[in-house]
């Protein structure tokens, strides 16, 4: 199949609403043989997040899908964030520009953040020859965004290649800067209603029986249906904002344009614009503030699939409790291996290319560690 042109055929992919059907493997489409996987992720995030740059972390793992989008004129295709890093996919007729966006952005990262960040293009056709597969829907959590889900094992194998310093994508040169146009993190951290932010991470195990791996995300995803808003960590008035934003440095160094002082001058007097704006709610053109924040809680990216079960919630500790006690028999019974880490807040990291569309979209993950550190917990059943 000729995958050249993305939209035709990332547009034709199914979008489902109901989050239990996640594991339908009819729901699912086969990406293209000439496409290609792309994924980073940051080396040692573990020490950022020990030194309480998690907000740091989530944003450098949201710059390269803010600057692939951007370079991709703000065309759909399919992505994950997946906290310190995120995997995508993109045609062959994009490869130029993607690659030149991903190591613009891992140049910035490193320049700006003083962070380093892996960067890889794999060919599905690798991922194949493994006998694995790369297949894709979109699961829509509202009426304006859908978030791409992945299945067959590739987007794993992908990221695990990357990890060995495979189809590494050298960063650009000193001083290149990505389109990270929309890019920001101004809200506060959102504190748990319900007692704990739960950090989920769950993968099949090692030779696990798929209908059995199939099975257990479907019941540890009806748990969580049963709880207010389905475990959403954002309450239905929004996250709190505050002036300065807590992220505005951040911010700052994500725009473009002279000395970071400037930047810094900047932001700070467009983020003291929106604050006045959103506290009195006053509707500016075709942003209407009431609006914006109903789209905020509605897009938000808790939850997704990447051959793996990926969930920050907000739930009491006694389904925290139940969850683990779910994944534990499932560990011993050799069907999956888990993550989970409990924290008080929630953090968000948002993409907002144009205030008056309604597409914007908003990454959650744990304020205290969130998906790195239950990868670290998934990580030490391997051992």
């Amino acid at each position: 199949m000729d995958g050249s042109d993305s939209g035709a055929f990332y547009d034709g992919v199914t979008v489902f609403r109901g989050f239990r059907s996640v594991m339908d493997p009819a729901l699912y489409s086969a990406l293209p043989d000439d496409w290609f996987i792309g994924t980073a992720d940051i080396v040692e995030s573990t020490k950022a997040i020990a030194a309480q740059r998690y907000k740091a972390v989530n944003m450098a793992g949201a710059s390269v899908i803010a600057a692939v989008t951007n370079a991709l004129g703000g065309r759909d295709f399919p992505f994950v964030f997946g906290g310190d890093g995120a995997s995508f996919a993109v045609a062959p007729g994009d490869l130029a520009g993607v690659r030149e966006a991903m190591a613009a952005s891992a140049a910035w990262v490193r320049d700006e953040l003083e962070l380093t960040m892996r960067i890889a293009l794999v060919p599905v056709a690798a991922v194949r020859e493994k006998g694995l597969d790369v297949r894709v829907a979109r699961f829509a959590p509202s009426a304006n965004v859908s978030y791409a889900m992945f299945s067959g094992g590739g987007l794993a194998w992908a990221e695990a290649a990357m990890k060995r310093g495979e189809f590494a994508v050298p960063p650009a040169p000193p001083g290149t800067t990505p389109d990270l146009t929309g890019l920001s993190c101004r809200f506060e951290e959102i504190p748990s209603v319900q007692g704990v932010i739960l950090s989920v991470l769950i993968v099949p195990a090692a030779g696990a029986d798929p209908a059995a791996f199939r099975r257990l995300i479907e019941e540890a995803v009806a748990r969580t249906e049963r709880s207010p808003d389905a475990g959403r960590p954002v309450p239905s008035h929004g996250p709190a904002l505050r002036w300065p934003p807590a992220g505005f440095d951040l911010e700052a160094r994500a725009a473009r344009g002279g000395p970071l002082i400037k930047r810094r001058i900047v932001v700070l007097l467009y983020t003291l614009f929106v604050y006045v704006v959103m506290r009195l709610r006053i509707s500016v053109g075709g942003f209407v503030p009431r609006t914006y924040i109903a789209e905020v809680v509605e897009n938000s990216d808790f939850r997704k699939y990447d051959d793996g079960l990926r969930m920050i919630l907000d739930c009491t500790p006694e389904l925290a409790d139940a969850l683990e006690q779910l994944l534990a028999a499932a560990a011993s019974a050799g069907v999956a291996r888990y993550g989970l880490f409990r924290q008080e807040a929630a953090m968000m990291t948002c993409f907002t290319p144009s205030l008056t569309r309604s597409d914007h979209v908003h990454f959650i993950d744990g304020a205290g560690g969130g998906y790195a550190s239950a990868a670290i917990t998934l990580k030490a059943m391997q051992a």
